[in-house]
């Protein structure tokens, strides 16, 4: 895939002086709360309007959306407010009316991502037709696919593109309803640096208290802008309401947020920030050094198991081992979900090379 500055041309066409801010509910109620709402972003930093028209859901029987009537809602926001207006398709049935009513930009859930099949029916209903597209990630950590479902908009000639990252399906987490594995999308950025990133806190928060802390992450990771679920009355939203704040309190996080300067030419900054990442060099290649000495310890450890004809897997040990190294980095400020990724992939590794001693 080859991405270049003409793929965000629909965003630098804006001409902010600030990252994108894409605001709106997460469900198109009534008419009445689409437009009381867009009003009221109407004098915030909010550059885009939106609004689930279909809401796919995990199980049935919950509010999937009000569908074709209120998409005359969203062109009412366009007329009465001068704002751009977005909403998720999910098939060529929902291209086909988004289209109909002019919506102006269109976004792919992450159930769909998850789908090439789905995915490659939506960019063959919008063949001819290069409105701006963006992809959020898929429910799973799949970078590969995340990718693969924008190089098949792409593929059918739309050229005006972008992604949003929202997280990732994780059982029983305790801080984040999907867990952002920022990793993930800073490696997209790596590779693609002028695909628009565009972060949505409220689907990895899955609650109003954290919104802030996880933008300005995304904000000082040198995101392009933010999409933030927003209702006239969360608490009474007939979606995802605990994760929608009021355009008030969107406006006071606009606010909140710090936006970083890319580099400095200062002098004493340069200085320092060299002498911190020679350190940080010489820390990494301690640690590959260390890592090389424990998978071989694991070696000896495999080929002792091999000959005793003793099963790899001790469950009760590593048990009691990630438990003493996240009580340790607790002890020295780590977060369990860090240290709990790093020692699930150094076990992993040793697992593999002792099932490999012959």
């Amino acid at each position: 895939m080859e991405i270049t500055k003409e793929n965000r041309k629909w965003l630098d066409a804006m001409g902010l002086s600030h990252p994108i801010v894409i605001a709106g509910p997460c469900s198109a109620e009534t008419e009445d709360q689409v437009l009381k709402t867009a009003h009221l972003l109407k004098d915030t930093d909010t550059n885009v309007f939106r609004a689930g028209i279909w809401k796919p859901r995990t199980r049935p029987g919950g509010f999937e959306g009000v569908g074709e009537i209120g998409l005359p809602w969203l062109k009412k926001v366009k007329e009465e407010t001068g704002m751009l207006v977005t909403t998720e398709v999910g098939n060529a049935q929902h291209v086909e009316l988004a289209l109909k009513y002019d919506i102006d930009i269109l976004w792919i859930g992450a159930r769909t991502t998850v789908n090439p099949f789905a995915v490659q029916e939506i960019a063959d209903a919008l063949k001819g037709v290069n409105k701006p597209v963006l992809v959020k990630n898929p429910v799973n950590p799949d970078l590969p696919l995340w990718l693969g479902g924008v190089e098949r908009f792409q593929a059918a000639g739309i050229s005006q593109l972008g992604v949003i990252h929202r997280g990732f399906s994780t059982y029983n987490s305790l801080h984040y309803r999907n867990k952002p594995k920022w990793h993930l999308a800073i490696e997209l950025k790596k590779e693609f640096p002028d695909l628009p990133l565009i972060l949505d806190p409220s689907h990895i928060c899955g609650r109003r208290d954290t919104l802030l802390d996880v933008s300005q992450t995304a904000l000082d990771l040198n995101y392009d802008g933010l999409m933030v679920e927003t209702h006239i009355d969360p608490d009474k939203a007939w979606s995802d309401a605990a994760q929608q704040i009021t355009p008030a309190q969107l406006h006071q996080m606009t606010v909140d947020l710090k936006i970083r300067q890319k580099s400095s030419t200062g002098e004493e900054f340069q200085r320092k920030l060299n002498m911190h990442r020679k350190e940080l060099d010489l820390i990494d290649s301690s640690l590959i050094d260390i890592l090389a000495d424990r998978m071989l310890i694991a070696e000896s450890i495999g080929r002792l198991k091999h000959k005793e004809n003793v099963a790899i897997l001790q469950s009760g040990r590593w048990a009691d081992i990630l438990a003493t190294m996240v009580q340790a980095g607790a002890d020295k400020g780590l977060s369990r979900e860090f240290v709990e990724e790093v020692f699930k992939a150094i076990h992993v590794e040793s697992i593999n090379i002792q099932h490999n001693v012959k």
